[in-house]
């Protein structure tokens, strides 16, 4: 999967929890679910489940601790993705 690619799908999954539509339409690899974004804790959790539905791949504790902008997203992602 491309970067792109992987950008466009994370931006479909947060699409629903977003707050700040501004930010959101500007979204890119540094931005920030839960400062940029205004997603709250509850609605991570959501994003965590449908990231996990979306690939095929389970996340553990440490990466949803981990998962907190987009690019740790897509990080983590990869990593499932290629092991």
């Amino acid at each position: 999967m491309t970067h792109q690619e992987l950008i466009v799908k994370l931006k479909a999954i947060v699409s629903p929890y977003v707050q700040d539509e501004a930010a959101f339409a500007n979204l890119n690899e540094d931005t920030d679910f839960v400062k940029d974004l205004k997603i709250n804790s509850a609605n991570l959790v959501d994003i965590i489940l449908d990231i996990e539905d979306e690939f095929d791949i389970r996340l553990e504790n440490e990466d949803m601790e981990k998962m907190l902008d987009v690019k740790s997203a897509m990080e983590i992602v990869n990593t499932k993705l290629n092991s």
